[in-house]
């Protein structure tokens, strides 16, 4: 094709999408197409403009990306996406690779590593980052949380953890005390067997803990 390969970024920040708009004007074989800032988006894109590959973020709202990569992988199986993110638990990378995505990148890679990676989807190879391969390798040691090992309470506190929000915040929301958040939030790390708040949220996603 003309335009070499073309690819679509969706990101819910403004920023990380025009630092990837200006890195990519900068490679030759590859035209930024479109650009998005959540899964509905993304949909919507891939639909409208049939891309060769896709650059998607995890952690948006109204919709997250390993929810867009399957819907996109089941409608669009020949477009290739790349999960483009900041998390590296293993949870996190093996909810992207079943839900369809080609590769797992972070968001530190450089310019050369992405460009790479992009032009490696188009030709149907994955690429992980080495960060994210150890986390997939540890994460198939550990055994699936169950939803049952978690109070009503504390399930609570893990969708508003999910969404977001800050110790404060869930206080506000729930109506409960500040101390009180914070010992929930230590009760589901023990319980989920991690050790920070990305961790839990990402295995609260993998495994559907919350509604």
């Amino acid at each position: 094709m003309s335009d070499g390969i073309r690819l679509v970024i969706i990101d819910d920040h403004a920023m990380v999408r025009s630092g990837l708009a200006m890195f990519i004007d900068t490679v030759s074989g590859i035209t930024l197409v479109g650009q998005g800032a959540n899964g509905l988006e993304a949909i919507k894109l891939c639909d409208e403009l049939m891309p060769d590959v896709v650059l998607m973020d995890l952690m948006m709202p109204k919709m997250d990306g390993v929810k867009a990569i399957q819907a996109i992988t089941r409608k669009h199986p020949m477009i290739r996406i790349i999960a483009l993110t900041s998390f590296k638990e293993g949870e996190m990378v093996r909810a992207a690779l079943e839900a369809g995505a080609m590769s797992y990148l972070l968001k530190n890679a450089n310019v050369d590593v992405l460009a790479g990676a992009i032009k490696d989807a188009y030709d149907g190879n994955s690429v992980l980052a080495p960060e994210a391969t150890q986390a997939l390798i540890q994460a198939t040691r550990q055994p699936a949380p169950r939803p049952g090992q978690l109070t009503e309470r504390e399930r609570d506190v893990l969708t508003c953890m999910v969404k977001g929000k800050t110790n404060r915040q869930i206080a506000n929301d729930l109506e409960i005390g500040f101390s009180t958040v914070k010992f929930h939030v230590s009760s589901i790390l023990s319980k989920l067997n991690v050790s920070s708040r990305t961790e839990a949220v990402a295995l609260a996603l993998q495994h559907h803990l919350v509604d």
